[in-house]
């Protein structure tokens, strides 16, 4: 089992739009096939950053971050290269507000110490 978390850094101007484009269209066609575990959007409290070398991103922290579970890294892959021939994909992909707003995107991939 891993878990994949993806943060996201949408331009701000676009954000609201974004978010309205997620709950609308985004999050009901991935949780029919996938096991999201949640979904987060920025409050707008600023991030607290700390450590022996706490550098802040040139373009912001992540205002988006979602977790899905897998049973393994086949899997997700296997889920997203579906998505280049998934035509409710495609048409909702379509409906993006702006498409090139991500200015930076991540995944990272954990298993979990709790049994």
């Amino acid at each position: 089992m891993i878990f994949e978390i993806r943060d996201y850094t949408i331009e701000d101007e676009w954000f609201d739009d974004y978010v309205l484009w997620a709950e609308k269209y985004f999050i009901p066609f991935v949780t029919k096939r996938i096991n999201v575990i949640d979904f987060w959007v920025n409050t707008g409290i600023e991030a607290e950053i700390y450590g022996s070398n706490p550098i802040i991103t040139p373009n912001g922290q992540p205002n988006i971050s979602w977790i899905a579970r897998y049973k393994n890294k086949n899997e997700r892959d296997e889920f997203y290269n579906s998505l280049k021939s998934d035509k409710e994909w495609e048409n909702i992909w379509d409906k993006h507000p702006k498409k090139n707003s991500y200015i930076h995107e991540n995944s990272r991939f954990f298993k979990s110490l709790i049994k």
